[in-house]
């Protein structure tokens, strides 16, 4: 059974006895892949593509078995999130908290390119755990202290599932109920100044509110995620505690950057995808502007 996404990029294989209920093996095909095996099912591929993004599309049997040979090894890791609370500073307000988060893994030693096997992670994620840092240090020096308590939380295995994020939501050490924002960086800006904030999820949390005031008295505005294609929402840490009913936030970079013309933004963003997202070459850069 195919079931196509809405951006038309990827489509699933699901099992045809199962429906959406999970299947033994699951994988992603090309759309490439996808055009050129709908004939042999007797499908029109762009009629389904055009069906698949209507409300009302529903998973379509293909009527083919694919033939599969999996080798795997599997070892156990044992990995830990860091938490660090700082205290509010009104009785009555303390018990509730603010927590940012910022996860601390990478994807480690892995296959060689160009010579490299140390997967670095420099923006990914390792610009958001110093943000992170920065943002606690600041927090602590304040005077007057926050009235609220704030938890800085970097989580572990992000890169293998949202694990960490996830264990922290289903076993918080402070109750969510009285979680009153959830704040992930998942990568910080490290092209300079721009005129625009990005908010992954746009529209999701009233948080949305917040940073539009704040972008507005720095003369900035507020953008959706100008890739949502990607699915970036769902694909980083603030989305467990979404999923808990937390106020989430995902702040990103801009694109409209100062002193660079048009467009220079998303061509830094598809350089960036190309060839150093989860790649060893996801370095600092003489280039960067902190």
């Amino acid at each position: 059974m195919v079931e196509g996404s809405n951006t038309g990029e990827q489509f699933s294989l699901l099992s045809p006895d199962q429906g959406r209920s999970r299947c033994a093996v699951e994988g992603w095909i090309t759309t490439e892949t996808a055009k050129a095996l709908f004939p042999s099912a007797g499908l029109d591929f762009e009629g389904q593509h055009k069906a698949a993004n209507t409300p009302s599309f529903t998973p379509v049997p293909l009527g083919m078995k694919p033939s599969l040979t999996l080798r795997n090894s599997i070892r156990d890791i044992e990995s830990h999130n860091v938490i660090a609370k700082l205290e509010g500073g009104d009785p009555k307000l303390r018990n509730q908290c603010v927590i940012y988060t910022a996860h601390w893994d990478h994807l480690g030693v892995g296959p060689v390119v160009n010579g490299d096997n140390i997967y670095h992670g420099a923006v990914d994620n390792a610009s958001g755990v110093a943000g992170l840092l920065e943002i606690a240090k600041a927090f602590a020096q304040a005077q007057p202290k926050p009235r609220r308590s704030i938890l800085f939380l970097s989580v572990t295995a992000e890169e293998k599932g949202l694990l960490g994020s996830q264990y922290y939501a289903e076993h918080p050490l402070y109750p969510l109920q009285d979680t009153l924002a959830e704040i992930n960086m998942d990568g910080i800006n490290v092209h300079g100044l721009t005129r625009d904030v990005t908010v992954i999820g746009l529209g999701n949390s009233q948080l949305d509110d917040y940073v539009r005031q704040v972008a507005l008295e720095q003369g900035r505005t507020l953008r959706a995620d100008p890739e949502p294609e990607k699915r970036f929402y769902f694909r980083s840490d603030h989305f467990n505690f979404a999923k808990q009913g937390v106020p989430a936030l995902d702040p990103d970079s801009g694109i409209d950057f100062i002193g660079r013309p048009e467009g220079w933004g998303l061509k830094v963003l598809d350089e960036y995808t190309a060839h150093d997202y989860h790649k060893p070459s996801d370095k600092i850069k003489p280039d960067w502007d902190l």
